[in-house]
């Protein structure tokens, strides 16, 4: 349904009016040619009843308060109103989706510290892996080095070495495998 020009500037007085005077009458016109109408329009957009009329009820709200930030150069008010409902609408939407956070909520609660058997044992593992380190040959120990504690990527230890890619591979895969095979051993 297209609104008439007569209408149009009607509208538009109506928002200066508010804007200029706080005019409740103006307010009242626009309340009762924008309520059904946002009303029906949210409710196409996927709201329910009750949600649709709060989402009017605080549009409308929005008009009253920011009547003076509206530009008739920009837009009619006819689609400053329905923005504004759209986004609200999109705010309201948003809300819902996300959820609660409970601050008992396992995954928010500090880390336990952890318990002196653990970390004896932790301890231990740790020793004997590093015993177990020493056994392997220079050539693998240096490049396990540069991998874990250097942090370089296989390619550039190729390059600081003067090794092969493939050869860089190998060794940290020979070194690996005779780890695991020791360590599983004890």
């Amino acid at each position: 349904m297209q609104k008439s020009t007569d209408e149009v500037q009607m509208h538009a007085d109506c928002v200066a009016r508010i804007a200029g005077e706080a005019c409740r009458r103006s307010f009242g016109t626009l309340f009762e040619f924008y309520g059904p109408r946002l009303k029906a329009y949210l409710r196409k957009l996927g709201a329910s009843d009750g949600q649709a009329e709060e989402v009017v009820q605080d549009v409308m709200l929005t008009v009253w308060r920011k009547a003076g930030q509206f530009d008739p150069s920009k837009a009619s008010v006819s689609t400053w109103v329905f923005r504004i409902a759209r986004n609200r609408h999109i705010d309201t939407f948003r809300k819902t989706i996300r959820p609660e956070l409970s601050p008992d909520e396992p995954m928010l609660q500090p880390q336990q510290p952890d318990e002196p058997d653990d970390m004896v044992s932790q301890g231990q593992i740790e020793a004997h892996v590093r015993e177990q380190l020493k056994t392997l040959p220079s050539e693998q120990l240096d490049l396990l080095k540069a991998a874990f504690y250097e942090g370089l990527s296989h390619s550039e230890i190729s390059e600081t070495y003067g090794i092969p890619l493939g050869t860089v591979k190998s060794r940290i895969r020979l070194a690996f495998d005779k780890l695991r095979h020791t360590i599983s051993r004890d």
